[in-house]
């Protein structure tokens, strides 16, 4: 069962990439600081999530204005997913879920994914949206259970203008 809008956010620990290297995220340390949006995508490289994290990256500034802070996760290693951010200019900060074990604690996690196309990776992240409020409460949650499938990003922003 996924996490949902009245929970508490789970806390992790993920390793970022940055221009110093490999660097510990940890959420608890970001709470109260703004509010959070965390964006979970299957795998870099593939062209759904390099578009979702292209466009929010464009748009970076409107969740700014609503003094939100914007993170992207995948199971992706810290160094490939530097690499794609690279090539693509995903400006975001993305974590490494690399063990899937902030996708299984949120419950977002695919038990197989895309069996049909021979991609049968389990723990692989569900497409999902989370928005944090400063006292650590989920304000907002969306999973789609097709990798194509995008979260409502108006309705993200609208839950960041109530908060």
């Amino acid at each position: 069962m996924s996490i949902k809008a009245g929970d508490t956010a789970p806390d992790f620990t993920l390793v970022t990439q940055t221009a110093e290297g490999p660097q510990l995220f940890k959420l608890s340390e970001q709470i109260g600081s703004a509010k959070l949006v965390l964006l979970f995508v299957p795998m870099a490289f593939t062209g759904v999530c390099t578009k979702e994290f292209c466009d929010i990256s464009s748009g970076i500034k409107d969740y700014e204005a609503l003094d939100a802070k914007v993170f992207g996760i995948s199971g992706d290693n810290p160094f490939a997913q530097a690499a794609w951010a690279a090539k693509e200019g995903i400006s975001i900060p993305l974590l490494s879920d690399y063990e899937h074990t902030v996708a299984m604690a949120y419950g977002v996690a695919y038990d197989q994914f895309l069996p049909e196309a021979n991609l049968i990776m389990g723990g692989v992240a569900k497409r999902s949206a989370f928005v944090i409020d400063k006292q650590g409460i989920v304000r907002y949650a969306e999973v789609q259970d097709h990798p194509k499938d995008l979260p409502d990003f108006e309705a993200v922003k609208a839950t960041l203008r109530t908060l």
